[in-house]
């Protein structure tokens, strides 16, 4: 049982926290499982931005359900603050809020066009509805006494075309 322990301490990798802070990573430190020891970069930034003893601080004081959230949000706010320092983070939430302004008016210019086109289409539907298709079917009144005289000099040898749509 010895040597398992001693092989389990010899596997144990020291987190990024206590590897930069060039400090022994014991069991229970509660860095560990937010900052692996392969992804120094992400708590350089944080420290860089927040400092070790006050991401330790505002870890603690958060939920142990909540802390992976914490220590993501916590990456991403120092990344953002890094790229701009004055700003941070609140420039792409800014950014992100006017797409969605534009995305929404733009939406709602889309949905009343829409409108517009189906009210042209129930326009259309209602004037083809209500045309008389008897008066486009026979355009000649066969009530009425018009009669043609038919005279054999002039008969004409040439197909019909119709183009009345039944």
């Amino acid at each position: 049982m010895g040597l398992e322990s001693l092989a389990r301490a010899r596997t144990h990798q020291p987190c990024a926290a206590c590897r930069m802070l060039r400090r022994r990573c014991d069991s229970n430190c509660i860095l560990a499982p937010y900052f692996p020891g392969d992804e120094i970069e992400k708590f350089a930034g944080v420290h860089k931005v927040f400092g070790a003893s006050n991401v330790i601080k505002m870890i603690q004081m958060v939920e142990e359900t909540n802390r992976e959230d914490a220590a993501k949000a916590l990456v991403y706010e120092a990344t953002a603050r890094i790229r701009d320092p004055v700003y941070g983070s609140t420039r792409a939430i800014f950014q992100l809020q006017k797409m969605v302004q534009e995305l929404k008016m733009q939406l709602e210019s889309t949905k009343a066009r829409v409108l517009e086109l189906q009210q042209q289409k129930d326009q259309l539907l209602g004037i083809l509805l209500n045309v008389n298709y008897l008066d486009l079917l026979s355009p000649i009144d066969h009530d009425s006494s018009f009669s043609l005289d038919y005279d054999d000099s002039m008969a004409y040898d040439f197909p019909v075309e119709c183009d009345w749509i039944f």
